[in-house]
Order: structure tokens, then sequence, then C-alpha cells
């Protein structure tokens, strides 16, 4: 590494700074450090993501952070997406103004999905529940968005601590303990509006564990013996590197596969899904689905391989269309070629809008996605733009979305709809 990188990547730190402000202001310094020294990265036009979580649910990353790395990246454009919480929102689109880029706000959520039993759907620990998002809120409507999910973090929050009580009851023998307030909440966004997940909880053991046995074969030895869980060869090396960044994160990953033991069904924190797609259209922005599909080899590494929704997706997707959903999210790098012309088949069927969406929450995890430089997903890029036209036109007045009722009477065909819209969302864009 060179002066000037290793300069750049202290620069970079400082888009994690304590408040916002300062973070916005540290991006500006760092982008005039790489304009001066020719240090801009090559652009990726073919390429989107719409599914980014950051500090305000569980990420390494700031909002700043985020849109600097998916800028650092090449990505053109880029999309938050934290669980419950808009909160992050505001410093996302201020950075994503400043680094010139294309932006989309949004929020996740777990919806109950359970006018039949499906079993599990798209949710790796709980049955009769959908993980679904409400892509591209226009800003007027973000506040008003984030109070209604205000009373549902809340309600997260009480199972959190429920959970954490069970995980100290079995750690507890072992001299391992965690102090909800010190341990879980103030290492979260949660005092500035952010969400509280399982990740957090997690994340706060493994900080115990490696206080415990340090990176050393004697933790590994703990979690194959005590805790019965298996440890890969790549993550034993992960484990065992003194000088490895993402250790948190790579022993969250192992202690991830085991949730049985703490995990309680999230049930009061949960909006019924017609609710939330109502509230969401209401707020003007895009409900859609996001699909998960069976599991092999997981590609973000924090998935184990089990089935999800591919039994019954005929009957899901039509489902989903019903209750009013409006799109599908997904990303070409977690399935293979076969789930996705399956699944891109049924959008079709269905008029559903096709969104590209792979969540990031690691730093593992790259934010670039080289599949979508296929012509067969081309589709991905012209909507990623359709939706950043979407909300901005929303902007204007939830009556100018792309499935309000001016948008569906000009524009019936979806296909042309996608395409006037992507011409809003281009010229949105002021380029640096």
């Amino acid at each position: 590494m060179n002066a000037n990188e290793q300069k750049r990547a202290e620069l970079v730190k400082g888009l994690n700074a304590p408040t916002a402000g300062e973070r916005l202001e540290n991006l500006k310094i760092l982008l005039k450090f790489e304009e001066e020294n020719g240090m801009q990265p090559v652009r990726r036009e073919n390429d989107a993501n719409n599914h980014i979580h950051t500090i305000y649910s569980f990420s390494p990353y700031s909002p700043t952070a985020a849109a600097y790395a998916a800028y650092s990246a090449g990505l053109t454009s880029c999309g938050i997406m934290d669980h419950d919480s808009l909160s992050g929102d505001a410093e996302f689109s201020e950075a994503c103004k400043t680094l010139g880029m294309g932006y989309t706000c949004g929020v996740e959520v777990r919806a109950k999905f359970n006018a039949r039993h499906w079993g599990k759907i798209n949710h790796p620990d709980q049955e009769d529940c959908i993980y679904m998002a409400a892509h591209g809120v226009p800003e007027q409507n973000r506040a008003a968005f984030n109070e209604y999910l205000a009373g549902y973090r809340a309600k997260r929050e009480l199972r959190d601590r429920k959970m954490t009580e069970l995980i100290n009851g079995k750690f507890g023998k072992f001299g391992i303990n965690i102090d909800f307030e010190k341990d879980v909440y103030d290492a979260s966004c949660a005092a500035e509006g952010g969400s509280i997940t399982e990740r957090h909880l997690m994340s706060a053991l493994a900080k115990k564990l490696e206080e415990r046995f340090g990176r050393t074969q004697a933790l590994i030895d703990f979690i194959e013996k005590d805790l019965e869980l298996k440890v890969g060869d790549k993550q034993k090396g992960y484990l065992t590197d003194a000088e490895n960044p993402c250790f948190n994160y790579d022993l969250l990953g192992v202690l991830k596969a085991d949730t049985k033991f703490f995990y309680i069904d999230a049930d009061e924190e949960m909006p019924d899904v017609k609710e939330f797609v109502k509230k969401a259209t209401e707020f003007g922005a895009i409900p859609a689905y996001a699909y998960l599909g069976d599991v092999g080899d997981s590609v973000t590494g924090d998935k184990r391989a089990q089935k999800f929704e591919d039994d019954f997706l005929d009957e899901l997707i039509a489902e989903i269309k019903a209750v009013g959903i409006k799109a599908v999210a997904y990303m070409p790098t977690r399935n293979t070629e076969a789930q996705l012309d399956r699944l891109r088949a049924l959008c079709a069927k269905y008029g559903l809008f096709e969104i590209s969406g792979e969540d990031i929450n690691s730093p593992r995890q790259r934010f670039e996605c080289k599949a979508l430089a296929n012509p067969r997903y081309a589709n991905l890029i012209d909507s990623t733009w359709a939706l950043i036209g979407h909300e901005r036109a929303a902007e204007n007045g939830v009556e100018n979305g792309m499935f309000a009722e001016k948008a569906v009477e000009k524009y019936p065909d979806l296909k042309e709809r996608i395409a006037a819209f992507a011409e809003i969302g281009r010229a949105s864009v002021i380029k640096k």
C-alpha cells in the first residue's frame, strides 16, 4: 500500500465517525483527496444493489460509509435498507448526492403471512412470516413512516431482552454473561431510532467469547466440543488469525448456525402483511417480497443449507400478488439460473416489478455484483433506475409514483412504465 492509499484508508475510517454531520463532512474531505490524486473508481454502469444495511440495523457501515463503499466499488446507484428503521435515510441520501449517485431509500420488515400454513418461507428461523421491503420511500414521508415503525422497534427490543436472558442461561455456566444495556443497546443505534436485531445479540456473544478465549485453538475447541457447532477449515483460519479485521463477523457467522436455544418467535413486533402493504403504499413506497430460494452453499456465508419457498413458489407468488405486493427483490449471485428463470417467469405472469437487492451486512461481502453484467439480467439495471425515478417522482406527491393510478393509466404495460420512470431516475442524478 503506497502513501496515498494509506492516507485514503485513514480518511475512509472517518466515514464511521460518531455523528452524521462529521461523517458527511469527512466524505467531502475524502472525495477532494481522491480527486486531487486521481483515485476515483472505475464506474460500473451495469451494476446495482438496493438492499444495503447500515449501523441503523446491523452492519459495519454508517449510511455515509455504505454509500461510499458502493461508490468505491464502481456502482452508480445504491439503496439503503435497514430493519424496521428509516433513521439512516437522510444521511444516506445526502451522502449519495455528494457522491453524484442515484439512490433509493427503503425499509425491511418481518410481516405475518399466515392465511395458510406455509412453513418456512424466506425466514431461516420462523415459519409463516416473510421478510419483505418497502422500496422507494419518498423523502417527505420518511419521518411519518419511521414513526409508524417505532412501535414495532420497541416491541422488538422487548423480545431482544428476553432472548438475551436465554443466551445468558446457556452461557452462564461458562462464565459468560451479556449485559443488554452495555453490550447490546449501547453497541447499536437504537437511541437514534435504529433497530436491534438477532445479529446484535450474536455479535455481543462473539465479543465475550473473544475476551474469554482470544483468537486461539481453545476457541475452536470450545465451539466444536461444548457448543457442538461445526467450524470449517476456512473459518478456523479466520478465527485464529490475530490480524483478522472481520473476526467478530466471522465468529458471529459460526454462532448463528444455532439459534434454536435462544430464538423466540416474533409476534407483536410484526405487522400483518396486508396492513404493511397498505401502510407502505400510503407512504408512497413500493412493497416487495424478498426472494431467498432453497440454499445450498451460501454465497454470503450466513445461511445454512436448507429449503425455503421453492417447493411452493407458484402458490406463494400468486398469494403475494393477491395481497397487493407489487415487486420481488432478488440478486443473481444468491441463486442458480434455474431458480431465477422460474421466479422471473412468475413475475412476468403476475406483473410483478423486479428489483435487485442482495443484503449487505458484513465487511466480507462485495458491493459489486458481476453477475449483473450478464445481459440476461439487464432488466435489473433499468428497474433500479425506475425505482429511483419512482422515488423522485413521488417526492412531488405519492400520486406521481410508479404504481399510482395516474402512471398505471398512462403506461398500463409494466415494461413501458419501467422505461419511462428509468428516464426520470437517470435524469435526476447530478454527476460530480
